[in-house]
């Protein structure tokens, strides 16, 4: 599986151990920085980048997920969530990890590296990437909508 991950700087230190220890258990890691330390950098470009890079390999046929770090998790959540296709959840533990996967079919998390350990971070993100989508037909009709609105702006009578 290609995973895709980006930062800002309160999550530098997360993401370069998350890029080894992820590659080390055989995923396929993308860097899309920063690559250096700068309090002033503007997550959302990052974030994007890497969402759009989701979106990119899904429609491709590539199994692919992405990782959105930040100090807290939810500018970059948010900033990832602007892209058409992505559905990113900020996880602070290991069962909305497991249910952002499992319910939602989330393709991005967002931890906040400033309010975990890395070995409590690196569990929540390695939780989120074990976990299957159910595919339950609920799950399915409520992941249908909110893409039906994301492409419409409307959502169809049950």
């Amino acid at each position: 599986m290609r995973v895709h991950i980006a930062t800002d700087h309160a999550g530098m230190e997360l993401s370069a151990h998350l890029l080894s220890h992820l590659r080390d258990a055989g995923y396929d890691m993308v860097d899309h920085g920063p690559q250096v330390y700068d309090a002033e950098d503007d997550y959302p470009e990052f974030c994007i980048a890497a969402a759009e890079a989701v979106v990119a390999d899904q429609e491709s046929g590539v199994e692919a997920l992405g990782i959105v770090l930040g100090g807290s998790g939810n500018g970059e959540q948010i900033a990832a969530n602007k892209v058409r296709g992505i559905r990113a959840a900020l996880a602070w533990n290991l069962s909305t990890a497991k249910l952002a996967r499992e319910h939602n079919n989330a393709n991005v998390i967002a931890v906040g590296g400033r309010q975990h350990s890395v070995e409590e971070a690196t569990e929540i993100i390695e939780a989120f990437l074990a976990e299957p989508y159910s595919n339950a037909e609920r799950h399915n009709r409520r992941i249908a909508k909110i893409a039906e609105y994301e492409t419409t702006g409307t959502i169809s009578a049950p």
